[in-house]
C-alpha cells in the first residue's frame, strides 16, 4: 500500500467491505470509482454524525493507496495548528475529514485553495467531509466556496433501526464472527443509536469475547459491561 500516513493510523476495519450501503449506495459506488482511479476530481460528503462520512473517507484512502499515493487527514486534530500540514502533499488522492473545522479561517482557506489547484493540475482526487454542504458554510473566500460547490456532493443518510442492526452484523462478519440479532437489539435499547459509538462498543466487546473465548450473547455483554 502506498498510503501516506500523515501521522494518522487508519483502523484495519476502515474498508468498503464493512460499509452498509443502505440509502448511501450512490455515494459508495462513486467513491469506489474515484479510489480506483477512474473518476478524478473533488467529492464532498455531508451528513449527520454517525452517517459514515469518516468510514467512507478512510475506506477510499485505503483503496486508493493500493495503486497510488493517498493520504487521510482529520482536520479536527490539526485545525488549531499550522496550515503547513497541507503543504508539500504530492498525492494523487487526499481525503480531508472535518473540513468545517477550518472553514472561515482565512489562512486555512488560502492553503486549501492552493491545495485544490494543485490537485486539479495533477488530475488527482480531493475527497472531503463536513456535516453540511458547501453552500451552508460560512466561507472567508467566496472563490473557494464556489470551487467546492462544484464538487460531486453526496448527502449521507443516517441508518434506521433495522439498517443499524444489519450494519453491526456486517461489521461483525468482517471481523470474523456472527452477531445474533437479539444482541444488536439489546445494544440499541441500552446505548445511544449512534453508529460510531455502536461500532466502538462492538469492537470492545469483540476483544473481550476473544480474550474470554465466549460468544457475544446478551448475558456475556451484561457481564462485560456490568449491566
Amino acid at each position: 500500500m502506498r498510503q501516506l500516513p500523515l501521522s494518522v493510523r487508519l483502523p484495519d476495519r476502515a474498508v468498503f467491505a464493512s460499509f452498509l450501503p443502505a440509502r448511501n449506495a450512490e455515494a459508495l459506488q462513486h467513491l469506489k470509482r474515484v479510489a480506483g482511479g477512474g473518476v478524478p476530481g473533488t467529492v464532498w460528503l455531508c451528513g449527520p454524525s454517525g452517517a459514515g462520512k469518516t468510514h467512507l473517507l478512510q475506506a477510499a484512502c485505503v483503496r486508493a493507496g493500493e495503486t497510488m499515493r493517498a493520504g487521510y487527514l482529520p482536520l479536527a486534530e490539526f485545525a488549531a495548528g499550522s496550515v503547513g500540514v497541507l503543504e508539500g502533499l504530492l498525492l494523487e488522492c487526499l481525503c480531508l475529514d472535518d473540513l468545517h473545522q477550518v472553514v472561515g479561517k482565512l489562512e486555512w482557506e488560502r492553503a486549501l485553495f492552493a491545495l485544490w489547484g494543485e490537485m486539479q493540475e495533477r488530475q488527482g482526487s480531493l475527497l472531503v467531509a463536513a456535516p453540511a454542504p458547501p453552500a451552508l458554510l460560512a466561507w472567508a473566500l467566496p472563490d473557494l466556496a464556489s470551487r467546492f460547490a462544484a464538487s460531486a456532493i453526496f448527502q449521507l443518510r443516517a441508518l434506521d433501526e433495522l439498517e443499524q442492526q444489519a450494519a453491526l452484523q456486517l461489521r461483525a462478519r468482517v471481523r470474523g464472527f456472527e452477531l445474533p440479532v437479539e444482541t444488536c437489539r439489546w445494544l440499541q435499547r441500552h446505548f445511544p443509536r449512534d453508529m460510531r459509538q455502536l461500532y466502538q462498543l462492538l469492537d470492545t466487546l469483540d476483544e473481550a469475547a476473544l480474550a474470554a473465548q465466549r460468544r457475544l450473547t446478551v448475558p456475556f455483554i451484561r457481564e462485560v459491561l456490568g449491566r
